[in-house]
């Protein structure tokens, strides 16, 4: 499954209050403008589709179980993410998916781009998306999280680092590190450019 460009807004404050205060409408607008991004998120971690379906599941049923005790987050999107992912990874580790998310190489993640709608009339450049495809899949799991943190989801580095429990330093030094890598196969001017497009590209879907 190609990485696929996912159509959500952010969920409001108000709407937020309103779900923690039992508005069950309130909680199932959260739950379908989120959905399909967490799946989303969650596919690149794991194949297992019923693992992903019941992670999102048990976050949903945790956050209606727990919505009075829950704070206010800047972001809620930021927020989901950041739950399923550590809830998969508890539900990854205990099958024996991997040991433990210490290192680099301890957990999977797949970013399997897809540019067909980014560079679709664009003959040229399919050997250059070819070149950063397989450049990409070089990558270790957490580099290759932190390109589709920053480029694709288009979050900052404070948020990135918020939902991979780094602090915003190695951040830095992480997404530092993987475009260094890429560059190894990409030229940097075409790199920049290539990732600069994809970001654009998904902000304009989303106000579309």
């Amino acid at each position: 499954m190609p990485l696929k460009k996912v159509q959500h807004h952010e969920t409001s404050s108000m709407e937020w209050s309103s779900f923690k205060e039992g508005d069950w409408n309130a909680y199932m607008q959260l739950y379908n403008t989120h959905f399909k991004a967490l799946n989303n998120y969650g596919y690149k971690f794991t194949r297992d589709v019923s693992l992903i379906e019941d992670a999102v599941h048990d976050l949903f049923v945790h956050l209606w179980a727990k919505r009075s005790q829950l704070g206010d987050p800047v972001s809620v999107k930021n927020y989901l993410y950041k739950s399923l992912r550590n809830l998969l990874f508890r539900k990854m580790e205990t099958q024996q998916r991997f040991v433990n998310i210490e290192s680099d190489e301890d957990y999977p993640f797949n970013f399997e781009v897809s540019f067909d709608t980014v560079f679709i009339a664009d003959e040229s450049k399919k050997d250059l998306q070819r070149k950063l495809k397989e450049a990409i899949q070089t990558l270790s799991a957490r580099q290759q999280e932190i390109i589709y943190l920053r480029f694709y989801e288009g979050l900052s580095y404070e948020e990135a680092a918020d939902i991979m429990n780094l602090n915003v330093s190695s951040t830095y030094k992480l997404l530092y590190k993987a475009i260094g890598k890429l560059q190894e196969r990409v030229k940097l001017v075409d790199l920049l450019m290539i990732l600069t497009v994809f970001a654009s590209k998904k902000a304009l879907l989303e106000i579309n």
